[in-house]
């Protein structure tokens, strides 16, 4: 098999390096994304001590019994706020539920932008106020990595650096707290139920802060899949779809998937809290010109990401 190009990228070599530093970042990241759509990185700004307390706030909720849990679910919401129950979600295409449920916190718009009437308000647990607090800060940090790494992204494709920023200030993104939670009985479970199905994610990047557990495979050129091991509190980063669409398929949107771990350890839970970075509705989705040519004729019809959202949505089962 080919040497998989899953870099750990130093960001604070971008957000506060040398023009060097910063350049050799932007074709570090666009490497990766157009092999693999996939790297980590280190030095994020987020301090270990509030990941800790995200992960036990976290853990505190699912902790909750299904009937005080399933007062925070909205249906008519489609999952993106509050919380989604066990049995909901499925990858495209497949026949069975993942093993999940979650938790999904939206945009906190503060600054008087008329677009907070496009958006639900996020759901406040009463019975953890402190998981509210967390889950908050969590959203705004990585949101703020999320944009620094846009910037090195819209360099790489040959874009002013701030070609995203009008497009995801006050954006449409979505944190969300996962818990695959423990099978007491796996020998009952269909031959396709997994955590995650295999699947691509829908918005424009996603970072994935931490895991409880192993797990995360990415399916690589070569059709094996590739198990993604982040080191201490590094973020897992990938390409979703519309970063792929947007780029003609230039930047790849990898095919990745949570397995179940040995029957033994089934009965364990698994938390993951990743952060899905998504622009505002109104952006189109159509392909850059700079990315269509002669030998990469444009692949994709023209659309904006609220339809291409709403579209995947009904895919998997939310809407």
């Amino acid at each position: 098999m080919a040497p998989i190009n899953i870099p750990c990228l130093n960001l604070n070599n971008y957000s506060n390096g040398t023009p060097q530093q910063r350049q050799q970042f932007s074709n570090d990241i666009g490497s990766a994304f157009t092999d693999t759509g996939f790297i980590t990185i280190t030095n994020h700004g987020i301090d270990k001590s509030l990941i800790n307390a995200l992960y036990a706030q976290v853990e505190q909720f699912f902790s909750l019994p299904d009937a005080v849990k399933s007062n925070y679910e909205k249906v008519e919401l489609a999952g993106q706020r509050g919380y989604t129950t066990k049995g909901k979600e499925k990858a495209k295409d497949a026949n069975t539920p993942d093993l999940k449920e979650f938790w999904q916190t939206g945009q906190y718009v503060e600054d008087g932008d008329t677009i907070k009437a496009d958006y639900p308000d996020n759901i406040i647990v009463t019975e953890l106020p402190e998981f509210n607090n967390v889950t908050k800060l969590i959203y705004q940090q990585l949101e703020q990595a999320g944009k620094i790494l846009l910037q090195a992204i819209s360099v790489y494709l040959g874009l002013p650096e701030n070609y995203f920023y009008d497009k995801v200030h006050n954006g449409n993104s979505i944190l969300r707290a996962i818990h695959y939670f423990p099978i007491l009985n796996p020998e009952t479970l269909p031959d396709d139920a997994v955590r995650a199905g295999a699947h691509e994610d829908i918005n424009l990047i996603t970072l994935l802060i931490g895991a409880s557990a192993d797990g995360l495979e990415v399916l690589t050129r070569d059709n094996q899949w590739f198990a993604i091991k982040a080191q201490g509190d590094d973020i897992v980063v990938n390409v979703g779809d519309m970063l792929q669409r947007l780029t003609n398929n230039k930047l790849r949107s990898t095919t990745h998937r949570v397995v179940n771990p040995p029957v033994e350890l089934m009965k364990n839970s698994r938390y993951s809290v990743p952060f899905f970075l998504h622009p505002k509705m109104s952006m189109p989705l159509n392909c850059l010109p700079n990315c269509i040519d002669n030998e990469n004729p444009i692949a994709y019809a023209d659309i904006s990401a609220g339809e291409y959202l709403d579209e995947r949505l009904r895919e998997i089962g939310l809407k």
